[in-house]
């Protein structure tokens, strides 16, 4: 039931052709490569200068961004404490009866 369960081998007979040294057929030539008619980019020395300051400005934008959500969860996290610590006491001082 769980044995694994082979198709049957091929009763074909493989015959091993050894390669003729008198082959004629002729050898496909390789494929052409297609020239393309976009025009390559050339980056001047202009053009790569506002590229990089492009760039550097994406990175301080994007940086600024995640500064800016990481204290906004800092100072939402330490609001929250603040809360938990009064709400304790409170609670404390309402057990004693005071």
């Amino acid at each position: 039931m769980f044995t694994p369960k082979y198709p049957p081998r091929d009763t074909a007979p493989t015959a091993i052709v050894p390669p003729s040294t008198t082959d004629t057929t002729p050898v496909p030539s390789p494929a052409p490569v297609p020239v393309s008619n976009r025009p390559t980019v050339q980056l001047t020395p202009g053009s790569a200068l506002a590229l990089a300051a492009g760039g550097g400005a994406v990175v301080l934008v994007v940086g600024a961004v995640l500064v800016s959500l990481l204290l906004a969860v800092a100072i939402t996290g330490v609001s929250v404490a603040v809360v938990a610590v009064v709400l304790r006491l409170l609670v404390n001082d309402m057990h004693k009866g005071r």
